[in-house]
């Protein structure tokens, strides 16, 4: 069974370091995750079936991404808006439909998903997560923070907070690719606003 342009991995098809990173993308999103981790069958969902069919690559994936889901200094709500913003500017359908409902969870409206799918910046936000999306939108554009953007975000998040948020954006940057390359569909089709596209 293909899952885009992938083989799509059953658990019992898994072996040693496969079984790891299977192991540790369950244990990141708990029993109950805000968006479909897997099929029916147990096959990953999104870029964790990626990592499956290349191990060797996919371990230190799997540890990013559990280092920038819980291992940052940034904010639980900071987090998702700078993640959305990335879903939106990349129009990355896999990452706009599962972090939607992360965001949700963590405490972001409607009205303030939909403003960061329409790559506006709702006006209910902090300054420092209008700072972070800010930054995070020029790291897309640009590749590049200018001191302004820079002073303020380090201003908000300490220099830590710093790297962590140029992180955080270059890895779902480079999950919006990887998804977009692959063809990796999205679970279901729903409303909701944001992108649209494969990935």
């Amino acid at each position: 069974m293909r899952h885009g342009r992938l083989h799509w991995y059953s658990p019992e098809e898994l072996g040693g370091t496969q079984r790891d990173i299977y192991a540790g993308v369950l244990a990141k999103y708990g029993a109950r995750p805000p968006f479909p981790l897997t099929d029916p069958e147990g096959r990953l969902h999104g870029p964790f079936n990626a990592m499956l069919a290349a191990p060797g690559v996919g371990a230190a994936l799997q540890a990013l991404s559990a280092a920038v889901g819980s291992g940052t200094s940034l904010p639980p709500r900071t987090r998702e808006i700078v993640i959305l913003a990335v879903a939106a500017e990349r129009d990355s359908a896999f990452e706009w439909s599962a972090h939607r409902r992360v965001a949700a969870t963590v405490g972001l409206t409607d009205e303030e998903i939909a403003a960061l799918g329409a790559r506006a910046t709702p006006s209910s936000l902090e300054a420092a997560e209008r700072a972070a999306v800010e930054a995070a939108r020029a790291l897309l554009r640009d590749r590049d923070l200018d001191d302004a953007r820079h002073a303020a975000v380090e201003a908000a998040f300490g220099e830590a907070g710093v790297v962590e948020l140029i992180t955080l954006t270059g890895y779902y940057d480079f999950l919006a690719t990887l998804l977009r390359a692959l063809r990796v569909p999205v679970p279901a089709e729903e409303p909701g606003g944001g992108p649209t596209r494969h990935g």
